[in-house]
């Protein structure tokens, strides 16, 4: 059901559903988890792999907000599901964090987009594993939940990263799975800011460090399936301890939440090197086209926006994956690229946000 539920969510685009809040939970004192309630109606649109994030919307003095959230429940079955649950953790000066954490109460009505996101598992026999950090935790919750309870052939092990054990989210969510299935979830906890008196000693899980840690931990060259999740710094340590270690980069999977800076190497060029003025695009959406000059140095997303403000998009800074397309024809360079893994660049797709037009004619399709 994984796959058909990725597959599935590629053709929606920027629709917004309305959905009532039915619990803010307190998870520690600077994040909540919301659970939205689905409508029947809804909830064949709402239905979710596991992994997926949703992407929500408000309006504040006058400007639109939008954020994308993780899913952190188990997949659904056929039948969609009745509640969504996120994790939302306070962002120094986030706008709609905040208000998640001080404002936002049950009855309210939060506009939200179907869900999305390839950073996703289908349940099937093997060794999975994950190293996340913070927030990460979120849809690697949902990866593993789905996957233990559905597949009694297979493992999983989760490395996670916090600061603080009171700053560590979903603390009886992750005990849970350990409870449930101890012989087959694996849980090693490190905090970068406290002691703790068992596990591991204190610190941050850094390339040197998590490249002596995973060996002793599982057999790595047999897993088969790496899931990586949160802060940019911690995903790229990582993927290199990981590829320093032999692990194929095709077993490797990766979500970053938050991005301080654009470092050299989280920046992928698809196309030549310079943008050209004077350009045009068309894009394909729900199955309607339509060409409409590029205004220079402007990515493309911006001008299907002022002619079809139904284009899909959330973050807005290459991380999220939503504006993601098809590139039919011409060339793009991409400022940065947080989301697309390495296959579906070579595949041709492009994250509309962050290109920009080389030549004069660029053709995407929203739908593919």
């Amino acid at each position: 059901m994984a796959a058909e539920a990725v597959k599935r969510v590629t053709s929606r685009h920027g629709a917004f559903h309305p959905l009532r809040v039915a619990a803010v939970d307190r998870l520690t004192d600077d994040a909540v988890a919301v659970t939205l309630l689905v409508p029947p109606a809804l909830r064949e649109t709402f239905r979710f792999a596991a992994g997926q994030h949703i992407a929500v919307r408000r309006s504040a003095e006058g400007a639109e907000i939008r954020r994308t959230y993780s899913i952190c429940t188990p997949a659904p079955g056929a039948e969609g599901p009745e509640f969504l649950r996120i994790g939302v953790r306070l962002v120094e000066g986030g706008e709609f964090s905040t208000y998640a954490l001080k404002e936002l109460a049950v009855g309210e009505v939060m506009e939200v987009m179907a869900p999305a996101g390839r950073f996703a598992l289908e349940p099937r026999p093997g060794h999975f594993a994950a190293v996340v950090g913070g927030s990460g935790i979120t849809p690697v919750l949902s990866i593993a939940a789905t996957l233990l309870s559905r597949q009694p052939e297979a493992r999983f092990c989760l490395i996670r990263s916090d600061r603080t054990a009171a700053s560590t989210m979903f603390l009886e969510e992750v005990a849970d799975l350990k409870d449930r299935w101890p012989d087959r979830f694996q849980l090693v906890c490190a905090l970068s800011r406290e002691e703790q008196q068992a596990g591991l000693v204190s610190g941050r899980l850094d390339e040197e460090r998590l490249t002596g840690l995973l060996p002793a931990l599982l057999p790595v060259a047999s897993v088969d399936g790496w899931f990586l999740c949160g802060p940019y710094g911690l995903v790229r340590a990582a993927e290199r301890a990981l590829r320093g270690l032999g692990v194929s980069r095709d077993r490797v999977h990766q979500e970053i939440f938050h991005v301080d800076a654009a470092p050299a190497e989280g920046v992928p060029i698809a196309g030549a090197a310079l943008a050209a003025s004077h350009s045009s695009v068309t894009a394909t959406l729900d199955g309607r086209s339509g060409t409409w000059p590029v205004q220079d140095g402007e990515p493309l997303l911006e001008t299907v926006l002022r002619n079809r403000s139904d284009a899909p998009y959330a973050c807005k800074g290459g991380v999220c994956g939503t504006c993601r397309a098809f590139l039919v024809s011409g060339q793009v360079r991409m400022d940065r690229n947080f989301a697309l893994e390495p296959d579906e660049l070579e595949a041709g797709y492009v994250l509309a946000c962050q290109s920009h037009p080389v030549g004069e004619r660029v053709e995407l399709d929203f739908d593919r």
